[in-house]
């Protein structure tokens, strides 16, 4: 099966109420744990590179994963740009084979970000790729993105955004952030679900994303702090909440630092065990085994995807 694009997943997603996961890719054991769990609950699947990751692996050995999960797992996969800086990046990733790409235009004005991503969107659709786009910024720090203040989403620009710039789905900020440190210790997690239904009526039928979506699941936490580490105590987005954001009009939840915190401890709990292993495939199995259990449990429990594919 070849590369698909996000647009029939979303359609189906929308009118079913439920969400497509989209997982951070850098490495062939994040690949093939995110694949291995999807492929079990056949559920539909979005792979997505930011641009630190193409200069970490290189554009064509990312591609070469991805053709070859389809090739193991003959699911329906999108691979997605995530947060494109600019038209260049995104055309760089259209030529190359990606299937959709989103342009962050967010740190401009509104005009400006209506410009860089109409133009992305023109050359996208030429091409048959996709373009997600955004407004509003999500505070926190993820490889290349990197936003100190929080700005919400002002449903008042979302239908002349989406009309004057032809994107097929919009990344929105109601409340989610960048990275593992989300909230503090005593603060109450809350999404901003007023945004969500106005965005939601304002644009009918048409799908909504949303970034910094991870939950910083705490077993995670404490076993890499238990081993060595020293992550802050931190509050990630409750996956209830993410669960009725999906049964909405969020079609794709993008997942990150949970990919990160579940490799890093399992990878930290094996050298507590196993000082002498220096085979990394000793240590990069249980890595993969807990991306997938992982992702797993984000299909069945967050997103409800499982059986969708």
């Amino acid at each position: 099966m070849p590369l698909v694009t996000s647009k029939e997943m979303f359609a189906r997603a929308y009118q079913e109420g439920y969400a497509i996961g989209a997982f951070n890719v850098n490495n062939m054991e994040i690949v093939q744990g995110i694949t291995e769990a999807a492929k079990e609950e056949n559920a539909p699947l979005i792979l997505q590179v930011s641009a630190g990751a193409r200069k970490y692996a290189k554009h064509v050995y990312l591609m070469k994963l991805v053709e070859a999960a389809l090739e193991d797992t003959g699911l329906p996969i999108c691979l997605h740009l995530d947060h494109g800086p600019d038209f260049d990046t995104c055309k760089s990733c259209i030529d190359g084979g990606f299937t959709s790409v989103m342009i962050d235009g967010s740190s401009h004005s509104f005009e400006e970000n209506i410009e860089v991503t109409k133009k992305v969107v023109e050359y996208a659709h030429d091409r048959g790729v996709v373009v997600e786009g955004e407004l509003g910024q999500l505070a926190g720090v993820e490889d290349d993105v990197n936003v100190e203040n929080h700005s919400y989403t002002d449903p008042d620009q979302v239908q002349e955004f989406v009309e004057k710039t032809g994107v097929d789905s919009l990344a929105i900020a109601i409340g989610t952030s960048h990275g593992a440190y989300k909230f503090k210790p005593g603060q109450t997690p809350q999404l901003r679900f007023d945004i969500l239904e106005e965005v939601s009526r304002r644009l009918p039928g048409f799908p909504i994303v949303l970034h910094g979506a991870s939950s910083v699941i705490p077993e995670f936490v404490e076993t890499i702090n238990k081993y060595g580490g020293q992550m802050p105590d931190a509050i990630g987005i409750p996956e209830e909440m993410l669960r009725q954001a999906a049964r909405s009009s969020v079609c794709k939840i993008n997942i990150d630092s949970d990919l990160r915190l579940a490799m890093t401890a399992a990878i930290r709990g094996h050298f507590a065990t196993h000082p002498a292993d220096f085979d990394p495939r000793q240590y990069l199995t249980p890595a993969r085994t807990a991306i997938k259990e992982m992702v797993r449990r984000k299909i069945v429990n967050v997103l409800g995807c499982s059986g969708k594919a």
